[in-house]
Protein backbone atom coordinates (compact mmCIF):
# COMPACT_ATOMS: atom_id res chain seq x y z
CA UNK A 1 0.00 0.00 0.00
CA UNK A 2 1.19 3.60 -0.68
CA UNK A 3 0.21 6.36 1.01
CA UNK A 4 1.51 10.09 0.41
CA UNK A 5 1.62 12.90 3.16
CA UNK A 6 1.58 15.82 1.15
CA UNK A 7 -0.02 18.98 0.59
CA UNK A 8 -2.54 20.80 -2.68
CA UNK A 9 0.01 23.34 -4.05
CA UNK A 10 3.58 22.11 -2.39
CA UNK A 11 5.93 22.66 -5.44
CA UNK A 12 7.48 18.99 -4.19
CA UNK A 13 4.19 16.76 -3.40
CA UNK A 14 3.03 18.03 -6.92
CA UNK A 15 5.97 16.52 -9.02
CA UNK A 16 5.48 12.91 -6.70
CA UNK A 17 2.10 13.32 -7.59
CA UNK A 18 2.49 13.67 -11.09
CA UNK A 19 5.25 10.44 -10.83
CA UNK A 20 2.32 8.36 -8.95
CA UNK A 21 0.17 9.65 -12.38
CA UNK A 22 2.80 8.81 -14.72
CA UNK A 23 3.20 5.21 -13.11
CA UNK A 24 -0.53 4.99 -13.13
CA UNK A 25 -0.58 3.97 -9.10
CA UNK A 26 -3.28 4.02 -6.63
CA UNK A 27 -2.40 6.20 -3.52
CA UNK A 28 -3.74 7.02 0.10
CA UNK A 29 -3.89 10.68 0.63
CA UNK A 30 -2.49 12.65 3.83
CA UNK A 31 -3.29 15.60 3.27
CA UNK A 32 -1.38 18.11 5.20
CA UNK A 33 -2.32 22.12 6.12
CA UNK A 34 1.26 23.63 6.46
CA UNK A 35 -0.59 27.15 7.43
CA UNK A 36 -2.05 25.00 10.52
CA UNK A 37 1.43 23.56 10.93
CA UNK A 38 0.70 20.00 10.28
CA UNK A 39 4.12 19.20 9.32
CA UNK A 40 5.74 20.38 13.07
CA UNK A 41 3.44 18.06 14.98
CA UNK A 42 5.38 15.02 16.63
CA UNK A 43 4.11 12.27 14.83
CA UNK A 44 4.74 13.61 11.50
CA UNK A 45 8.21 14.60 12.74
CA UNK A 46 8.90 11.24 13.81
CA UNK A 47 8.43 10.77 9.94
CA UNK A 48 10.34 13.39 8.65
CA UNK A 49 12.64 15.29 11.10
CA UNK A 50 12.81 17.98 8.33
CA UNK A 51 9.10 18.87 8.78
CA UNK A 52 8.21 19.37 5.30
CA UNK A 53 6.06 16.93 2.62
CA UNK A 54 6.18 14.64 1.29
CA UNK A 55 6.63 11.63 2.90
CA UNK A 56 5.85 8.26 1.15
CA UNK A 57 5.10 5.11 2.76
CA UNK A 58 5.37 2.24 1.10
CA UNK A 59 4.24 -1.29 2.46
CA UNK A 60 4.85 0.49 6.37
CA UNK A 61 8.55 1.92 5.40
CA UNK A 62 9.20 5.41 5.30
CA UNK A 63 10.83 7.35 2.59
CA UNK A 64 11.32 11.15 2.32
CA UNK A 65 12.66 13.92 -0.01
CA UNK A 66 11.01 14.60 -3.25
CA UNK A 67 13.77 14.01 -5.41
CA UNK A 68 14.66 10.43 -3.45
CA UNK A 69 11.20 9.42 -3.34
CA UNK A 70 10.31 10.04 -7.01
CA UNK A 71 13.82 7.74 -7.89
CA UNK A 72 12.54 5.30 -5.39
CA UNK A 73 8.85 5.19 -7.58
CA UNK A 74 11.16 4.12 -10.69
CA UNK A 75 12.81 1.47 -9.17
CA UNK A 76 9.30 0.20 -7.40
CA UNK A 77 7.24 0.07 -10.08
CA UNK A 78 9.50 -0.31 -13.32
CA UNK A 79 6.55 0.12 -15.79
CA UNK A 80 6.19 2.97 -17.47
CA UNK A 81 10.04 3.45 -17.26
CA UNK A 82 10.66 7.78 -16.22
CA UNK A 83 14.31 7.54 -16.56
CA UNK A 84 16.06 7.48 -20.20
CA UNK A 85 17.82 3.85 -21.10
CA UNK A 86 20.76 5.74 -21.80
CA UNK A 87 23.71 5.92 -19.42
CA UNK A 88 24.65 9.47 -20.40
CA UNK A 89 20.92 10.85 -20.79
CA UNK A 90 20.39 9.69 -16.93
CA UNK A 91 23.36 11.41 -16.13
CA UNK A 92 21.53 14.56 -17.69
CA UNK A 93 18.05 13.94 -15.98
CA UNK A 94 20.25 13.99 -12.96
CA UNK A 95 22.12 17.25 -13.05
CA UNK A 96 18.35 18.69 -13.54
CA UNK A 97 17.32 17.25 -10.72
CA UNK A 98 20.14 18.11 -8.88
CA UNK A 99 20.41 21.94 -9.84
CA UNK A 100 16.92 21.99 -8.09
CA UNK A 101 17.67 20.02 -4.65
CA UNK A 102 21.18 22.52 -4.25
CA UNK A 103 19.58 25.43 -4.60
CA UNK A 104 16.56 26.31 -6.98
CA UNK A 105 13.97 24.84 -4.97
CA UNK A 106 14.67 27.02 -1.76
CA UNK A 107 14.59 29.79 -4.37
CA UNK A 108 11.15 29.09 -5.33
CA UNK A 109 10.09 29.73 -1.47
CA UNK A 110 11.79 32.92 -1.38
CA UNK A 111 10.01 34.36 -4.55
CA UNK A 112 6.59 32.10 -3.46
CA UNK A 113 6.78 34.08 0.32
CA UNK A 114 7.93 37.59 -0.52
CA UNK A 115 5.46 37.63 -3.11
CA UNK A 116 2.30 36.17 -2.05
CA UNK A 117 2.33 33.81 0.44
CA UNK A 118 3.31 36.16 3.09
CA UNK A 119 -0.47 37.17 2.94
CA UNK A 120 -1.67 34.08 4.18
CA UNK A 121 0.45 33.72 7.41
CA UNK A 122 -0.91 37.55 8.45
CA UNK A 123 -4.47 36.53 7.58
CA UNK A 124 -5.02 33.82 10.10
CA UNK A 125 -1.98 34.65 12.93
CA UNK A 126 -0.71 37.62 14.26
CA UNK A 127 2.72 38.86 14.00
CA UNK A 128 3.73 36.74 17.48
CA UNK A 129 2.11 34.10 15.86
CA UNK A 130 4.24 33.91 12.64
CA UNK A 131 7.37 34.41 14.04
CA UNK A 132 6.73 31.75 16.48
CA UNK A 133 5.68 29.08 13.82
CA UNK A 134 8.94 30.29 12.20
CA UNK A 135 11.13 29.75 14.87
CA UNK A 136 9.54 25.85 14.97
CA UNK A 137 11.38 25.30 11.51
CA UNK A 138 14.02 22.50 11.82
CA UNK A 139 16.13 23.60 9.23
CA UNK A 140 17.78 27.01 10.28
CA UNK A 141 18.82 28.16 6.85
CA UNK A 142 15.09 28.19 5.74
CA UNK A 143 14.16 29.25 9.09
CA UNK A 144 16.39 32.51 8.33
CA UNK A 145 15.06 32.55 4.76
CA UNK A 146 11.37 32.74 5.88
CA UNK A 147 11.61 35.27 8.59
CA UNK A 148 13.18 37.39 5.69
CA UNK A 149 10.15 36.71 3.18
CA UNK A 150 6.76 36.80 5.64
CA UNK A 151 8.29 39.68 7.69
CA UNK A 152 9.66 41.83 5.00
CA UNK A 153 8.17 40.48 1.30
CA UNK A 154 9.36 42.12 -1.46
CA UNK A 155 11.97 44.02 1.03
CA UNK A 156 13.81 40.27 1.64
CA UNK A 157 17.26 40.11 0.92
CA UNK A 158 16.71 37.15 -0.79
CA UNK A 159 14.20 38.34 -3.39
CA UNK A 160 17.09 39.68 -5.83
CA UNK A 161 19.13 36.48 -5.86
CA UNK A 162 16.18 34.15 -6.28
CA UNK A 163 14.79 36.41 -9.36
CA UNK A 164 18.14 36.09 -10.80
CA UNK A 165 18.19 32.32 -10.15
CA UNK A 166 14.96 32.13 -12.16
CA UNK A 167 16.13 34.28 -15.21
CA UNK A 168 19.08 32.28 -15.92
CA UNK A 169 17.25 28.81 -15.26
CA UNK A 170 14.72 29.96 -18.13
CA UNK A 171 17.47 30.62 -20.30
CA UNK A 172 19.36 27.27 -19.70
CA UNK A 173 15.85 25.54 -20.14
CA UNK A 174 15.50 27.22 -23.62
CA UNK A 175 19.58 26.25 -24.28
CA UNK A 176 18.53 23.04 -23.48
CA UNK A 177 15.81 22.52 -25.26
CA UNK A 178 17.67 23.59 -28.55
CA UNK A 179 19.34 20.35 -27.99
CA UNK A 180 16.74 18.06 -27.51
CA UNK A 181 13.17 17.59 -27.02
CA UNK A 182 13.17 17.16 -23.51
CA UNK A 183 15.58 18.17 -20.60
CA UNK A 184 17.41 14.83 -20.58
CA UNK A 185 17.39 13.94 -24.03
CA UNK A 186 14.66 12.06 -26.37
CA UNK A 187 12.29 11.01 -23.98
CA UNK A 188 10.42 12.80 -21.10
CA UNK A 189 11.29 11.76 -17.78
CA UNK A 190 11.68 12.31 -14.41
CA UNK A 191 13.54 15.78 -14.96
CA UNK A 192 10.77 16.94 -17.02
CA UNK A 193 8.39 15.82 -14.25
CA UNK A 194 10.46 17.18 -11.45
CA UNK A 195 11.08 21.21 -13.35
CA UNK A 196 6.89 21.24 -14.01
CA UNK A 197 5.93 22.52 -10.60
CA UNK A 198 8.10 25.08 -10.53
CA UNK A 199 6.89 26.15 -14.12
CA UNK A 200 3.67 26.27 -12.97
CA UNK A 201 4.94 28.32 -10.01
CA UNK A 202 6.20 31.37 -11.80
CA UNK A 203 2.78 31.10 -13.82
CA UNK A 204 0.75 31.71 -10.91
CA UNK A 205 3.31 33.84 -10.30
CA UNK A 206 2.65 36.11 -13.38
CA UNK A 207 6.40 35.35 -14.21
CA UNK A 208 5.35 34.32 -17.51
CA UNK A 209 7.09 37.03 -19.04
CA UNK A 210 10.36 34.98 -18.58
CA UNK A 211 9.82 32.83 -21.18
CA UNK A 212 7.54 34.97 -23.24
CA UNK A 213 10.32 35.41 -25.84
CA UNK A 214 11.15 32.30 -25.91
CA UNK A 215 8.90 29.73 -27.84
CA UNK A 216 11.19 26.41 -27.13
CA UNK A 217 10.15 26.76 -23.47
CA UNK A 218 6.33 27.94 -24.54
CA UNK A 219 6.26 24.77 -25.97
CA UNK A 220 7.72 22.18 -23.76
CA UNK A 221 5.75 23.34 -20.84
CA UNK A 222 2.69 23.23 -22.83
CA UNK A 223 3.37 19.76 -23.91
CA UNK A 224 4.44 18.96 -20.00
CA UNK A 225 0.36 20.37 -19.19
CA UNK A 226 -1.00 18.42 -21.69
CA UNK A 227 0.14 15.21 -20.24
CA UNK A 228 -2.47 13.03 -17.87
CA UNK A 229 0.16 12.65 -15.27
CA UNK A 230 0.23 16.62 -15.06
CA UNK A 231 -3.43 16.76 -14.92
CA UNK A 232 -3.98 14.26 -11.99
CA UNK A 233 -1.39 14.88 -10.01
CA UNK A 234 -0.64 18.92 -10.29
CA UNK A 235 -4.02 20.66 -12.25
CA UNK A 236 -6.51 18.79 -10.13
CA UNK A 237 -5.10 19.58 -6.99
CA UNK A 238 -5.29 23.14 -8.12
CA UNK A 239 -6.22 25.56 -4.85
CA UNK A 240 -8.06 28.45 -6.31
CA UNK A 241 -7.69 30.57 -3.25
CA UNK A 242 -3.55 30.43 -3.22
CA UNK A 243 -3.75 30.65 -7.53
CA UNK A 244 -5.90 33.82 -6.85
CA UNK A 245 -4.09 35.06 -4.39
CA UNK A 246 -0.42 34.23 -6.51
CA UNK A 247 -2.25 36.30 -9.71
CA UNK A 248 -3.18 39.43 -7.63
CA UNK A 249 -0.62 40.00 -5.66
CA UNK A 250 2.14 38.89 -8.68
CA UNK A 251 0.29 41.49 -10.98
CA UNK A 252 1.24 43.52 -8.15
CA UNK A 253 4.79 43.12 -7.69
CA UNK A 254 5.45 42.56 -11.10
CA UNK A 255 7.35 45.80 -11.75
CA UNK A 256 10.02 45.65 -8.92
CA UNK A 257 9.99 41.82 -10.13
CA UNK A 258 10.65 42.38 -13.91
CA UNK A 259 13.52 45.48 -12.48
CA UNK A 260 14.94 42.47 -10.39
CA UNK A 261 15.56 40.60 -13.75
CA UNK A 262 16.63 43.48 -15.87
Amino acid sequence: MLALYHNDMSTCAQKVRFTLAEKGLEWDSRHMNLRAGDQQKPDYLAMNPNGVVPTLVHDGRVTIESTVIMEYLDDAFPAPPLRPADAWEQAKMRQWMKKLDEGLHAMTGVISSSIAFRYQHFAIKSEDEVRAQIERIPDPSKRARQFENILKGLDSKFLPGAVAAFAKLIADIDARLGEADWLAGGAFSLADIAYAPYMVRLDHLQMHWLWADRPSVADWFARLRARDGFKAGIEAWFNPDYIALMAEKGAEARPRIEALAA
